[in-house]
């Protein structure tokens, strides 16, 4: 690569049209955070709305805030919101519960959809609780299903006649790798088979068109890119053809036709409001609100660009500046093949880690071997990347990983 330095990288930085966004997210002093894709950072707007509707919605209006301010609405319009980050339309998302139940659901109704079949297909590198929402699944219903894996390479090989539904996380979540969801799901349906797409690290982070590409079902959390907050609540999206068909497995009050009426039998609500479970957790809602419509201002196009050259410099610098001490690159060398980040395999790999954070250089580990840095668009800039190898460079010309506190484990990696 051509030489660069900490004034090159701040000299793209003053020409970069998203960097009037930094201001907008309250980063400590002296941090730099490349773990975005883990927990977005907190948008300075959010403290304030939070504050309002504890204050004077809760506090004030109390219980008549379910109408006055919109609180039963909040599912359907943040909703409404995400799906124009995913490529969705109007009434096709829906935000609720978490990640993880959102995929029992869709998986459940999926195979409700396909009663012939009896597998579920899906890659070895998937994120844990995609397969372990799978394996639970298919123990529950007892009629013969089955979780099979493949790799990604052997993904079209694998989706026979037997196949119910296809379930990938689009990026995943230890290399970056990017499903081609168009090719993937072209083949799934050809084959007579359904799509779930898990977008926990897509949505926010890199154009997503889900009706571009016929995609069935598709989840994702509003944690990470969107920077709702710790916990936040996740999405689900249906296509508008499968809305009339689907069964939820999880028939709760919110999901029913008139949920005031208090009917004692359920009647599934028109839609995907269906889908809906409990009531809606009205807080973390506002707070993520705030983070999707920050993410709505910026242009993806140039989220995606700027993405990609961020990684590439630092995937770059890593291996001019510390290419000596062992580092492997674990994610795809093609920025277009790769998410919204960039990942190395080290044996060291989780005392590195936290040698980092104590130099105020924040990324994670992923098991075994694995630290993963992310690149979120909207407050990381080049200068960040020239100096988060630095730091590198020192920890590992300095030996510092090899403190015996920064081999002991935490319970959060």
């Amino acid at each position: 690569m051509p030489e660069i330095d900490l004034a090159a990288c701040e000299a793209l930085d003053a020409a970069d049209p998203l960097a009037r966004f930094r201001d907008r997210f309250a980063l400590p002093e002296g941090v730099i955070y490349l773990d975005g894709n883990s927990l977005g950072a907190l948008p300075r707007a959010t403290a304030a709305r939070v504050a309002s509707v504890v204050e004077a919605e809760w506090g004030r209006d109390l219980i008549g805030s379910w109408t006055a301010h919109h609180w039963i609405d909040l599912p359907r319009r943040v909703g409404d919101k995400i799906a124009r980050l995913v490529g969705a339309g109007p009434g096709e998302v829906r935000v609720a519960d978490s990640t993880s139940v959102n995929l029992f659901k869709l998986m459940a109704a999926a195979l409700r959809l396909r009663p012939g079949r009896r597998v579920i297909l899906s890659e070895p590198g998937n994120f844990p609780t995609d397969l372990y929402i799978a394996q639970g699944l298919v123990d529950l219903l007892g009629q013969g299903h089955e979780l099979r894996l493949a790799g990604p390479d052997e993904l079209a090989g694998a989706i026979g006649d037997d196949v119910a539904l296809v379930s990938l996380t689009h990026v995943n979540y230890r290399s970056g790798r990017i499903h081609d969801m168009a090719a993937v799901t072209s083949l799934a349906q050809a084959a007579g088979a359904l799509t779930l797409w898990d977008l926990a690290h897509s949505a926010g982070a890199l154009p997503v068109d889900l009706n571009g590409c016929g995609a069935d079902f598709a989840v994702g959390c509003g944690y990470k890119y969107l920077n709702g907050g710790p916990g936040a609540p996740a999405f689900l999206f249906a296509a508008a053809r499968h809305h009339d068909t689907l069964a939820p497995p999880l028939s709760g009050w919110m999901g029913h036709a008139a949920p005031f009426a208090f009917d004692g039998h359920y009647r599934p609500a028109d839609g995907l409001d269906r889908m809906l479970v409990g009531t809606p957790p009205v807080i973390s809602l506002a707070a993520l609100e705030v983070g999707v419509d920050l993410m709505l201002e910026a242009d993806m196009a140039e989220l995606r660009a700027k993405s990609m050259a961020l990684g590439t410099l630092f995937a770059d610098l890593v291996s001019a500046r510390c290419g000596a001490h062992g580092f492997r690159l674990a994610s795809p060398a093609d920025p277009e093949r790769r998410g919204s980040q960039v990942c190395f395999a080290h044996g060291q790999g989780y005392a590195i880690v936290q040698a980092l954070i104590r130099r105020g250089v924040i990324g994670d580990f992923r098991a075994p071997d694995i630290l993963r840095f992310g690149f979120a668009p909207l407050y990381v800039g080049h200068a960040d990347v020239w100096r988060a190898v630095e730091h590198l460079r020192a920890v590992m010309e300095g030996r510092e990983w090899d403190r015996p506190e920064f081999h002991r484990r935490a319970a959060v990696t």
